[in-house]
This record gives structure tokens, C-alpha cells and sequence, in this order.
């Protein structure tokens, strides 16, 4: 493997954060390090840039993001887009509405917002949303009578779909739904939930696109991850590392499984492969 890294992509949830949606000192220290050898840090989620923490936002070496599962790949400093990979409107108007032949909650981002209907939001729990995020997503969802309607009006490419189930079964009836579409990208990042992008829409293809814009070769980029959606970060990435706590997939893509999530299992990898290497 190329211990020559000079990009490390980071899952947020799950992955660089603990249970409680803290980093670590650990954690902190040797992503601080890391910056100080000029490598670039970057969160690589399927939130929106304003959905990630500020401590996290500010850590020494942040200067692109990948956010929104790739949708939206940016160079912060400049304030300016490397990519984009959206869906149209009328493909997500179609995906909230088979939605509602289930029992689930649905959003959706566009232009970096969130929005979300009155009637989800004020019943969270109703939909398996996990307690740690309900705040975030309060805080990053803007409350809409008619979510439908409103993405018609505004008639402008979506970054994501989200579902939230409180029924596995009914998870697995809507993602076999989904599978039948050739015109998206399905993954989850909790065990009850899914998340539909648009086509090229992968973290993996994020890391890809930074690579290419700093000039640097895929072999010297690492990637951290835990939920299905950061399986293709396993699969590009010059070094793939899935935490103990990752589903099964990611960790069998992985070049290497280091500690879970509430262990610094981040730290133990960078000292593995770069700090002490």
C-alpha cells in the first residue's frame, strides 16, 4: 500500500465522530498532525456543508468537502464547486411520491438546503429518526407544508432523497422498489434509513474528483468509513480503512478494519499507516 498519503476523506457519523457526535481529542491530535505534514483533511458525508459540525469545519487541513454522499464537491477557501451530481426535480417528485405508498419520512436538499414536511418533522421518533440527529436535522431542514408541490415550484435539480423507516420490512419493500430505476444511486448511512442520489453520485467518485483537482494520484488517498454509503470510498481509495463497528460490506472492501468508532479507531489508523509509518 502507498503510505504516501496526501488526502484522508472521512466519514462523519459512525466513523470520525463517536456515539455522542464528538470528536475525540485523539481523534483531533492526529488529524492535526496529519495537516501539519500538508495533508489535506477532508469530510466526506452525506450531509450538507452547513449540516457538519463547526468543530469540524474549522480543523486544521479542511479545505474541500464532500458532501451530500458526492453530490456536491467543493474547495471551501475558494468557495467554488469542482462538481456537481444531481438529480432533476421530476425525478425527485417521483421518489416522494412512491415514498408515500410506505410508511417512512422524506426530505430532500436543494442548493444546499434541507426541507422537510411539518408533519415528519414534529414526529421524528414516529420514523426511527436516530435521537442523536433529530437536533441536526431540525437545525438543517427547513419545515414545508408540501414538500411535492414545493419541488415542483421551484422546478431546480435535487442533491438527495432521504427515507427514514420505523419498519425494516417495509425498508426492504422500498429499496427493492428503488432498485428497479437505473437513473439514481441507493445507500444508507443507519440501518433504517436510505439515501437516493443521483447518477456519479459517490464518495468514492468525490475522492476522485479532489485527487484529480490537487494533482495527485488515487493511490495517495485514504478513506475512512462505516455505512453503506462509503462502500465505494473502500473501493477507490488508495488505502480503504472500515471501522470495527462498519457493516459487513465496507468492511470486506476494506484494505485494512481498524478500531470502532468509540475507540479512536481513526487515530490508530493514522499512527498505523502515516504518524508512525
Amino acid at each position: 500500500m502507498n503510505t504516501d498519503i496526501r488526502l484522508i476523506a472521512l466519514d462523519l457519523d459512525g466513523t470520525l465522530l463517536d456515539s455522542d457526535k464528538k470528536l475525540s481529542e485523539a481523534n483531533r491530535e492526529a488529524l492535526r498532525m496529519c495537516a501539519e505534514r500538508g495533508i489535506e483533511i477532508v469530510p466526506c458525508t452525506g450531509r450538507i456543508w452547513q449540516g457538519i459540525p463547526e468543530f469540524i469545519r474549522e480543523l486544521p487541513g479542511v479545505r474541500y468537502a464532500i458532501t451530500v454522499n458526492g453530490a456536491v464537491i467543493r474547495d471551501i477557501r475558494k468557495d467554488q464547486t469542482l462538481a456537481e451530481h444531481k438529480m432533476s426535480y421530476e425525478t425527485a417528485v417521483a421518489l416522494m411520491e412512491l415514498a408515500q405508498k410506505f410508511h417512512v419520512m422524506y426530505d430532500c436538499y436543494i442548493d444546499g438546503q434541507g426541507y422537510g414536511e411539518s408533519r415528519f418533522m414534529d414526529h421524528l421518533d414516529d420514523y426511527g429518526a436516530p435521537v442523536t440527529l433529530q437536533g441536526m436535522i431540525r437545525r438543517t431542514r427547513r419545515p414545508m407544508t408540501n414538500l411535492i408541490r414545493m419541488v415542483r415550484e421551484k422546478a431546480e435539480p435535487v442533491e438527495k432523497v432521504n427515507y427514514f423507516f420505523d419498519n425494516q420490512e417495509e425498508r426492504s419493500r422500498a429499496k427493492i422498489e428503488l432498485a428497479e430505476r437505473n437513473d439514481i444511486v441507493v445507500s444508507s448511512s443507519f440501518s433504517n434509513n436510505l439515501e437516493i442520489n443521483g447518477p456519479g453520485a459517490t464518495k468514492g467518485n468525490g475522492i476522485l474528483c479532489v485527487a484529480k483537482h490537487m494533482g495527485i494520484d488515487s493511490s495517495q488517498t485514504m478513506g475512512f468509513g462505516d455505512g453503506e454509503n462509503d462502500l465505494s470510498m473502500m473501493e477507490l481509495a488508495g488505502i480503504g480503512v472500515a471501522m470495527a463497528n462498519a457493516v459487513d460490506s465496507v468492511k470486506k472492501a476494506a484494505d485494512y478494519v481498524t478500531l470502532a468508532n468509540d475507540e479512536d479507531g481513526v487515530t490508530a489508523a493514522l499512527h498505523k499507516f502515516i504518524l508512525d509509518a
